[in-house]
């Protein structure tokens, strides 16, 4: 499989790492309009050493003709996009322009409702992209939207548990929390704040049967979820996130939400943030040049890929299912993922939460390269075999697991 990387970001340059020690990957190209980080990620690679296998390039991620002709000329099967996704229309029909599949972490950005942004829905995640998916699959190509960590590795585990654990699913809960601690910063996420900021403070989705999707504010419905291996206890609120519009669409479920636990502080943060106006996206003139406060706060901050030396702890992804089980009874389990920072830091050289998030899409790509996961037009992971995937997982060195709860809390 021959893969073009648009991003070579703290993700971007995980994925390198992991995928160049699989024999699938025959060529990886990782493209950054900064062809330094790009070089970087290179030097990363394992099985390079004539450094012909995995190669740095230039590319302008805005650009679909950039993307198209870098994808043509590299002979690229797939493009993965590792960009923010502020990114994904050009890279999305790049892609298709060169006749390539096609890989994202995070769907097409969402716009709320012009009067209603707590009620009802806008531009929905993934709307752009799933309007596609009848061209892509004339075409026979995959568009394979939202497989990273979460979504991905959520979605996958949801498919696991509606084909193997459940006979009736209720709800569908993504949940996520960790208890990793960044020494010698007062306020450092360990994960783009750009993005961060995005599902947090837009409008949550939640999905109920009998009334579609619809919106909330942010940080609502907070409850104590207990999560497994240690981490314990963390107040989970309401965040917008693609699971929600995902799910829905191949799982039959009355319910799904999604749910961070963010901490006090971070949400204080965050709401300061918007008090501020510093979450808008939109250019001010500050003495003559044009930024964006979003952005002018994201380079204030330190990179987050540079955190794994001084971050410890772990950090858990996973789904929550209640509903009947097998026997008929009432269920209710989570399937999960964790990831302990000083593990992936001594194996990848890369911090848990981007290794957690590169790995799921170098997962997914090895099994489109072997055919296992293949089907046409636009799909999210619940749309594919579960199994292969999680078996594949575990060989790529961070085992998922799952448990029977009750309550919110295992068993």
């Amino acid at each position: 499989m021959r893969v073009l990387v648009v991003g070579a970001g703290g993700v971007g340059s995980a994925f390198v790492a992991i995928a160049s020690k699989r024999d699938a990957y025959t060529h990886i190209t990782v493209a950054d309009i900064d062809t330094g980080k790009a070089e970087a990620a290179v030097e990363t690679a394992s099985n390079n050493e004539d450094r012909t296998r995995i190669v740095a390039a230039h590319i302008d991620a805005s650009s679909e003709v950039s993307v198209a002709d870098l994808a043509r000329s590299m002979r690229a099967d797939v493009v993965l996009n590792a960009c923010d996704p502020r990114f994904n229309p050009p890279i999305f029909e790049g892609a298709f322009a060169a006749g390539c599949n096609y890989v994202d972490m995070a769907m097409n950005l969402s716009v709320p409702h012009a009067t209603k942004p707590y009620e009802k829905t806008g531009i929905r995640l993934g709307d752009g992209q799933f309007a596609e998916s009848p061209t892509w699959k004339a075409r026979g190509m995959m568009a394979l939207c939202g497989m990273g960590v979460e979504p991905g590795f959520s979605d996958v585990a949801a498919r696991y548990a509606a084909d193997e654990l459940f006979s009736e699913i209720h709800e569908i809960g993504v949940r996520d929390g960790a208890d990793l601690v960044v020494d010698g910063y007062d306020f450092a996420p360990t994960f783009s704040i750009w993005t961060t900021i995005e599902e947090c403070l837009n409008p949550p989705v939640i999905y109920e049967r009998d009334r579609g999707w619809f919106t909330t504010e942010p940080f609502s419905e907070p409850e104590t979820f207990t999560f497994p291996e240690g981490i314990g206890p963390l107040q989970c609120v309401n965040v917008e996130h693609e699971e929600v519009i995902l799910m829905p669409r191949w799982i039959d479920t009355q319910r799904v939400t999604f749910k961070y636990g963010l901490g006090d502080e971070f949400i204080d943060v965050l709401k300061t943030l918007r008090k501020l106006d510093l979450d808008s996206t939109k250019a001010v003139d500050v003495k003559g040049v044009q930024v964006s406060p979003r952005d002018v706060v994201a380079a204030s901050l330190p990179d987050p890929a540079t955190l794994g030396e001084v971050m410890t702890g772990r950090t858990c992804a996973g789904t929550w299912v209640t509903g009947l089980g097998k026997d008929g009874a009432p269920r209710e389990v989570y399937v999960y993922h964790v990831v302990d920072n000083a593990w992936s830091m001594r194996e990848f050289g890369h911090q848990a939460v981007v290794w957690q998030t590169a790995v799921m899409p170098a997962v997914a790509i090895e099994l489109m390269a072997t055919g296992v996961w293949h089907r046409p037009g636009v799909v999210g992971p619940e749309a594919l075999p579960p199994m292969p995937f999680l078996d594949l997982l575990d060989e790529y060195g961070s085992e998922w697991e799952w448990a029977d709860y009750k309550d919110r809390a295992p068993v």
